[in-house]
């Protein structure tokens, strides 16, 4: 699970954070003649909203940038102790603890989330210097001259990923000739779709294996190393994604899959009825118009139905023909900008979930009077199709709205990794990052 072992350092991180805050509220108790062993559920209480407060803070995503800050990490942390103590001074307020639950007196508070803080600073410093130390796997790709320019822009698209070590190959040169001078130490070599096409490439991988080097395809290495899986890289090996389109949808996987849609949804939909009235009535006395939109998008294997949105535009809004959507759109209403930061607007799918049109996870829908340039300008794009869209998906929580021919095939890259990884875990981490998401408004 390629998504998985980006995250190893995040679960180290929020491990040693439950170390260091347990050692210290044992420590402080006893410094305060508490009994510590009486309040065993309460420190579990307060760690698990020290974690679910850094979580949404991004403290524990620091780690997977390629510079680590000084200021964003004394702010995310410092801002997550704060938010800590307040939070166990509200619940003692409204527990009304007695002066025998120490862990909830602001004297206990303050010094232990100061003290957190530090170690969460230090885990986190220690960690990335950890992570320096012992160097990641080192990989070579192997690429024609023409094909070096993209491999950068692919790692550097979306941050500061440190990009591969790239050398050249002539179109007749055997591969073994361009390892001389690499090294002795075993590494990885990826090879692109380029030098892929060159004869006797098979005799040429045998030669790197024997030397001692693993090797993969430049699409593999992006999915390992990006999480996403470019699409001019998967070239004729579309078929990799069979599994999805081959296999039965009456799996146990699957079963559970839609069972989990089926029961959140209606969840969800009692549980925001009230918002949704609200709304409602804030965009009819907005200008009068319809409250709901419908628009048809591709469905599952290309077919076509009607998703079901709040109104975030004025009505009307695309009188001729369908365009994207771009920052600062002024056919955005006030209201629908904020329905459109937070998410809202979205809450009506969960009726197409209900239907069986889409799931709560998969690839996000698109319009297919938009669609017929896509497919014509980025390869292998109908490989989507192959998945139940989703109300959020891998692209969704990974990069900003669409708006562009350029930004789509980004998009599509990550919906290849959606389909290549797919399973209960992954869409429960996407299910976590959306809410993440609403809850710090941070859509679009």
């Amino acid at each position: 699970m390629h998504w998985l072992r980006h995250r190893r350092s995040l679960a180290l991180a929020a491990g040693l954070d439950a170390l260091g805050v347990s050692l210290l509220a044992v420590w402080i108790d006893k410094a305060r003649n508490g009994q510590i062993e009486r309040q065993l559920g309460l420190l579990v209480l307060i760690m698990a909203i020290y974690w679910s407060l850094g979580w949404l803070f991004g403290s524990y995503t620091l780690l997977k940038q390629a510079r680590l800050r000084w200021v964003q990490l004394v702010v995310r942390v410092g801002l997550t102790s704060l938010a800590t103590v307040v939070a166990g001074a509200v619940l003692g307020w409204l527990l009304r603890a007695s002066p025998q639950i120490t862990l909830l007196h602001r004297g206990s508070l303050i010094p232990l989330f100061a003290l957190a803080a530090t170690w969460s600073v230090a885990v986190r410093l220690g960690i990335r210097r950890l992570a320096r130390a012992s160097g990641n796997e080192r990989w070579l790709v192997l690429a024609h001259a023409e094909e070096s320019d993209r491999i950068l822009l692919e790692w550097r698209r979306l941050g500061e990923n440190a990009p591969p070590t790239i050398q050249s190959l002539q179109d007749a040169e055997p591969m073994e000739a361009a390892l001389i001078g690499q090294g002795d130490s075993p590494g990885g070599v990826a090879l692109s779709p380029g030098v892929l096409g060159q004869p006797d490439v098979q005799g040429g991988v045998e030669a790197v294996v024997a030397n001692g080097w693993a090797i993969t395809t430049l699409a593999q290495l992006a999915e390992q190393e990006l999480q996403r899986i470019p699409p001019h890289w998967v070239g004729d090996q579309w078929m990799l994604f069979s599994g999805r389109i081959e296999g039965s949808r009456f799996g146990f996987e699957q079963q559970l899959k839609r069972y989990a849609d089926v029961l959140i949804s209606l969840l969800l939909l009692v549980l925001t009825a009230p918002l949704l009235a609200l709304a409602a009535l804030l965009i009819k006395l907005g200008d009068q118009g319809p409250i709901l939109y419908r628009q048809c998008r591709t469905g599952r294997l290309g077919q076509p139905f009607d998703v079901i949105k709040l109104r975030t535009m004025v009505a009307d809004a695309e009188p001729e023909r369908a365009v994207w959507s771009e920052p600062n759109d002024q056919r955005i209403t006030a209201m629908g900008g904020w329905l459109r930061r937070t998410r809202l607007d979205e809450l009506p799918q969960l009726i197409n979930v209900l239907r069986g049109e889409m799931s709560l996870i998969g690839p996000r829908p698109e319009r297919p009077e938009l669609e017929g340039e896509l497919v014509r300008r980025i390869p292998n794009y109908r490989l989507r199709h192959w998945a139940m869209p989703g109300l959020s998906g891998w692209a969704q929580v990974n990069m900003p709205y669409t708006s562009t021919v350029e930004d789509a095939e980004l998009k599509l890259s990550y919906d290849l990794f959606y389909l290549r990884n797919s399973s209960i875990w992954l869409d429960l981490l996407i299910l976590f990052k959306t809410i993440k998401i609403v809850l710090k408004a941070a859509g679009r």
